[in-house]
């Protein structure tokens, strides 16, 4: 049986699910602390400026759903709930998409071309069955599918080829969002103080955490591929 966190009254204000609410804040924390920290690197390459706003995005999702989704949604409808899934959809496709920009010299390149293209109807899909239905599963199907089939393997894909300690890092993260995913999915609470959703938001921000050591490793280096006379292909790392 899931825990319910019961609500709390700071100065005579009702909050809600008040320790998710900040631990969904937390995560917004770690984000912004990255996006501020990449934006600080001078460099033009296209996996740091979606990486950027990936942080960017996803810290706006989770302020949102922190302090409307959970805090103060009993003054709402349950619609408003929609601000955040759909940031936090549109930063899954910009992790997706830098992650695709990422290993572009590594596959082929209508593979690239496609996936790119994939990429973004994946997210009008999504997006747009998710406001119809209202229904955060659909949300947590377009997560699944960007981090596990998208990002992960992109990125497995270039650590085989190269040992890129980025792609590592990366991985990393996944996993951490993966184990957070199956401990909320499975309603895994400690107390009615420390609920499902509230270890899934901790294991999250780690999941940031090491997604943003992943990118200062990554939009500092430049993935070159030169064909070798045998199957062998050198990676160069070089700085921007």
């Amino acid at each position: 049986m899931p825990f319910q966190q019961p609500s709390v009254h700071v100065f005579g204000i009702q909050i809600d699910e008040p320790v998710t609410s900040l631990t969904s804040l937390f995560i917004s924390g770690v984000c912004l602390y990255a996006f501020i920290k990449l934006s600080k690197i001078p460099t033009q390459n296209r996996t740091h400026f979606f990486l950027r706003y990936y942080f960017l995005v996803m810290a706006a999702a989770t302020a949102n759903g922190g302090i409307i989704g959970h805090a103060f949604l009993f003054h709402l409808s349950f619609a408003w709930k929609l601000i955040g899934w759909i940031l936090s959809m549109l930063s899954i496709m910009l992790n997706e998409r830098a992650s695709i920009e990422y290993a572009s010299k590594l596959i082929n390149k209508r593979i690239s071309y496609w996936l790119k293209w994939i990429n973004l109807f994946e997210l009008i899909l999504f997006v747009t069955i998710t406001i119809v239905t209202l229904n955060f599963f659909f949300v947590e199907v377009h997560t699944a599918y960007g981090l596990l089939i998208v990002v992960a393997s992109l990125h497995l894909y270039v650590y085989w080829k190269t040992r890129s300690e980025g792609s590592r890092l990366f991985l990393i993260a996944v996993s951490f969002a993966s184990v957070s995913a199956i401990i909320y999915m499975n309603q895994l609470g400690i107390s009615k103080w420390f609920t499902h959703s509230d270890i899934s938001h901790i294991l999250l921000a780690i999941a940031a955490y090491y997604f943003y050591r992943g990118a200062s490793k990554m939009t500092r280096e430049n993935v070159l591929i030169k064909n070798q006379p045998t199957d062998k292909k050198l990676f160069h790392m070089e700085k921007i």
